[in-house]
């Protein structure tokens, strides 16, 4: 077997270092080759060099994660052995290893709602689990910046299971006739060898020629309202990043009053943040958390009744109403509604779509409109007047929620709140809940530097790496250390988290923009009462730290 060396310039242990080689590892097992990985920090930032006897090329990690196969092929043409399993036709068995009866190749894919952490973080997992049990996986990640390492057609023919773990909406046609099992990324990141072995015992589906109703109805068995709204969310969170930075830069250019002066710059960034990307936000998380539901069909009801809960006031609240019953109504109508074959095109171009606005439509004007309205400048109303006490409380509970499963349901449930509110001009929760976002890494990380025998070896050789999640509003950077010593981590990070979203509500800090961590600081006006805002997140962090010293013991003592 042929051997690459592969020299990294950035520590193993660092998130993308370590995507970068669970990549390669899979696509040398596909091509008969061994790596041989080691550290050299004189190279330039980020860099990879690989070689093997004669042959050298020189990549960077993002695009080694992206395509790590068309690196490796260098290499593998000049192997005089039996061909790589990538160039094996349809129908045709490899030889060599990978081939024996107790092989399986698999594939997956993996999503979350932000594309950010959990999506590389459970490919990383599947990955190494198949490897550990003997097997080949590739999996795709379907994250912030679009598809990546994307699974052929080829690969998916010759594939003995497939993994689809994803807290997003995942389009699983492709995957017609094959063993299907879909989950989310928690699962796969707990228990990869667990889910692998589950996928290898289900029985392949339907052919491909199965109804995509029967594949629809199998997948919403699987998924569930969670699943629906943080699909929704993935798709709108672009448009409120996008609309909360125009905005903040409408006011470095042009003052509080940007919007009024018509025609100056501060003008123009206004039109395009608050006057555009805000006014579609609502009608983008309805359409697509019925596009989560009811698939295409659940798409023009969800925007139309999403733009109708924003002219009728009734926020964000309106829009995951107006979501899902759109979702559901079109799912059930799409299954009730029987034509002739003669006709059948007319339904989802003509039936399906008209019928679903008008019902949708008309629903959201008399019925639901209305109520939801009242909630929504009830709760503006409580949160604008938001003082001393409860103020104080909402900022503990928030920033609690934020740490408590780090990227977790209970996360996201807060941070989605957070999100909706900057729609309807509340800012408050968006700041309490981005500053308890970035404590758990950054406490975990300070306290690993300065408590060392309280750490393994490991943990503290991330700890840098864990204080750039942190400082990039990644929560789910402390999931390693929670994962390892979960009784006495999670009261910690979930302690700190809450003082600093205290803090911060308490203060008056207002955030209008809803990613970017302490990045965005930079940025005018994007945050205001800055020295509470660091203050809190400071406060949170040496909170997290403290704590601890205290609950975890030396090493020794383990």
């Amino acid at each position: 077997m042929k051997t690459v060396s592969v020299v990294i310039s950035s520590p193993p242990d660092e998130p993308l270092s370590r995507m970068a080689i669970a990549a390669l590892e899979a696509e040398a097992s596909l091509r008969e080759l061994a790596l041989e990985v080691s550290t050299d920090s004189s190279l330039p930032h980020n860099s990879v060099q690989l070689s093997s006897g004669g042959d050298s090329v020189a990549s960077d990690r993002p695009r080694l994660i992206g395509n790590p196969g068309k690196f490796l092929e260098l290499f593998n043409q000049r192997q005089k052995t039996p061909p790589s399993l990538d160039s094996v036709p349809r129908g045709v068995e490899a030889e060599g290893a990978g081939s024996s009866p107790a092989s399986k190749f698999l594939v997956g894919v993996t999503s979350c709602p932000t594309g950010i952490a959990h999506t590389f973080m459970a490919a990383e997992a599947l990955a190494k689990g198949a490897a550990a049990m003997g097997y080949t996986m590739k999996v795709e990640t379907r994250g912030s910046v679009g598809a990546k390492n994307e699974l052929t057609d080829e690969e998916i023919s010759r594939a003995d299971a497939v993994i689809v773990a994803a807290d997003a909406n995942v389009e699983t046609a492709r995957f017609a006739g094959k063993r299907l099992l879909e989950t989310g990324t928690k699962a796969a990141i707990n228990d990869s060898k667990k889910l692998i072995e589950e996928a290898l015992k289900k029985e392949p589906s339907s052919s491909e020629g199965q109804s995509s109703e029967k594949a629809n109805g199998g997948k919403e068995q699987r998924s569930g309202p969670y699943k629906h709204l943080m699909t929704g969310v993935s798709h709108m969170l672009p448009l409120v990043t996008a609309g909360g930075l125009c905005i903040a830069l409408a006011f470095a250019f042009g003052g509080i009053y940007a919007g009024d002066k018509e025609g100056s710059l501060g003008w123009a960034l206004m039109q395009i943040g608050g006057a555009s990307a805000f006014a579609l936000f609502i009608p983008i998380f309805a359409g697509f958390i019925a596009f989560s539901i009811a698939d295409r069909p659940g798409l023009t009801p969800g925007l139309i009744g999403g733009m109708l809960a924003t002219s009728l006031g009734a926020g964000f609240l309106g829009g995951i109403v107006a979501g899902f019953m759109a979702g559901y109504f079109t799912r059930w109508l799409n299954k009730a509604l029987k034509l002739p074959d003669s006709i059948a095109g007319l339904k989802p171009v003509l039936l399906l779509p008209l019928i679903s606005s008008l019902v949708i439509g008309l629903a959201m004007i008399y019925v639901v409109g209305p109520p939801v309205k009242g909630i929504m400048e009830g709760v503006s109303a409580w949160l604008m007047s938001m003082q001393g006490t409860s103020a104080l409380l909402l900022g503990l509970i928030l920033g609690g929620m934020m740490a408590f499963d780090m990227g977790g349901p209970i996360n996201k449930a807060a941070y989605t709140f957070a999100v909706g509110l900057v729609a309807t001009k509340i800012y408050g929760p968006m700041a309490a809940v981005m500053a308890a976002g970035m404590v758990p890494p950054l406490g975990l990380s300070l306290a690993a530097t300065l408590f060392k025998n309280r750490f393994t070896s490991d943990e503290r050789k991330s700890s840098k790496a864990t204080a750039l999640l942190g400082i990039s509003f990644i929560t789910e950077g402390a999931i390693p250390f929670a994962a390892a010593d979960p009784f006495r981590v999670i009261p910690s990070i979930v302690a700190g988290a809450a003082v600093a979203g205290a803090i911060s509500l308490t203060a008056g800090c207002q955030l209008v923009v809803p990613h970017g961590g302490i990045f965005v600081l930079a940025i005018p006006n994007a945050i205001n009462h800055m020295l509470a805002y660091v203050i809190a997140i400071l406060a949170g962090t040496l909170v997290t730290t403290a704590l601890l010293f205290f609950l975890k013991k030396p090493q020794e003592a383990l």
